[in-house]
């Protein structure tokens, strides 16, 4: 089928905005190796320092709101570029960092990325829900995000092995560029952003965000299912130190897992539309506590066979999620609503981490991961609340 050239714009951008999301995790393992050995630091603090570097991920809503009514999304992307090469140079450039100088530039640099995810969402809801393409956007916007991360998989465990996190931010400039100059040749075709209407009206309108029982039930339904005590931590920590793994090796692994929940976005693409969302989630939850429970089981075998297994389903479920998401938000406040259930997802996100990490060292790994596995069933009292059978629900 022919592709508008308006809609292969969308796809360019989106992808393009997404790949930079997945290849600024270069540094990461690095980074994760700088905190333990050299730092020493313990699982929980990094779990700790981690979900507090990423609060801006939590008042989307507030980016969505700038996006939605001052400058353009087109612009907010290009500064949030500027930024995160701004922050590229600090990293890899200053000798000595201390934690809070970490905190802060871990911060900011999560604020560069948390801005131009909710500017490209903003496009991708107003223009994808006009031509019923929210899922297939989505599906190419983090098939694009696992190809960074194949990437990161592969170059950044021999950057862990062999050099330090400054060589992986410095090896980001060259690609913030290359992306920075895909963006500014795009076009954009949404409507002006208001900014006739004085600021407090402005504000006021928003609080149907607020208001609307329906979305508040969706909103607490997206907590619900996303919430379970982290255990990604301390599972790293064997790895390296039971499994002996090197960096190289984890990265290879990485790479391998990410290239193959790529299948589950193809199969999302395909047949995305024609699923039934509500009984769609209602098994990604009973799937999601099975394999939960698999972890207490954690082998150097297991632990390759759990991730290639579970990436495949793992997307396809999660794709789901955010297509159900994007057609849940509210005309004329796209970005900001969609900001809002992606903030929803990343405050249950964080509390699942910081849970984790108070939990890890009170009752252990195992005890973990038996709570973790069970404590997302809450949701289900919430499933008919949402209107998962209305028609304009279909993705």
């Amino acid at each position: 089928m022919k592709i508008n050239k308006k809609l292969l714009w969308i796809y360019i951008l989106s992808s393009a905005v997404y790949f930079t999301q997945g290849i600024e995790g270069l540094p990461g393992l690095s980074f994760f190796f700088y905190l333990k050995e050299k730092l020493h630091l313990d699982a929980s603090f990094i779990m700790y320092l981690g979900s507090i570097s990423t609060l801006a991920w939590l008042i989307k809503p507030i980016w969505g709101y700038l996006c939605d009514n001052h400058l353009t999304k087109k612009k907010w992307i290009i500064i949030s570029l500027l930024g995160s090469i701004l922050i590229s140079f600090y990293f890899g450039l200053i000798s000595y960092l201390p934690i809070f100088m970490i905190l802060i530039l871990s911060m900011l640099g999560n604020w560069n990325a948390a801005i131009r995810d909710v500017a490209v969402d903003g496009i991708m809801c107003v223009e994808g829900k006009e031509v019923n393409e929210c899922g297939k956007i989505q599906a190419i916007q983090w098939t694009s995000i696992t190809i960074a991360g194949i990437i990161v998989g592969l170059i950044g465990g021999y950057i862990a092995d062999h050099y330090t996190y400054k060589v992986g931010y410095l090896c980001l400039i060259p690609i913030y560029l290359i992306i920075l100059g895909i963006v500014l040749r795009y076009r954009t075709t949404v409507s002006k952003n208001r900014t006739s209407e004085s600021l407090l009206k402005n504000i006021t309108s928003y609080k149907e965000l607020f208001t609307d029982k329906k979305f508040l039930y969706i909103c607490l339904f997206i907590f619900l299912y996303n919430f379970n005590p982290s255990f990604g931590t301390p599972l790293m920590f064997i790895e390296r130190d039971v499994f002996k793994w090197s960096g190289t090796f984890m990265g290879i692994l990485g790479a391998i897992i990410s290239s193959i929940s790529i299948l589950g976005a193809i199969i999302y693409f395909k047949i995305g539309q024609k699923i039934n969302i509500q009984k769609c989630l209602m098994y990604s939850v009973f799937i999601g506590a099975l394999t939960t429970l698999c972890y207490l089981y954690f082998t150097p075998v297991s632990a390759v066979v759990y991730g290639i297994i579970f990436s495949i389903v793992g997307m396809f479920i999660f794709l789901n999620v955010m297509s159900w998401m994007a057609k849940s938000t509210i005309s004329g406040k796209e970005a900001t609503s969609f900001a809002l259930l992606c903030s929803v997802n990343n405050i249950s996100g964080t509390l699942s981490v910081l849970s984790g990490a108070y939990l890890y060292p009170k009752i252990g790994l195992q005890s973990l991961i038996i709570i973790s596995a069970f404590t997302s069933f809450s949701c289900l009292m919430f499933i008919k609340k949402v209107g998962f059978n209305e028609k304009k629900q279909k993705c």
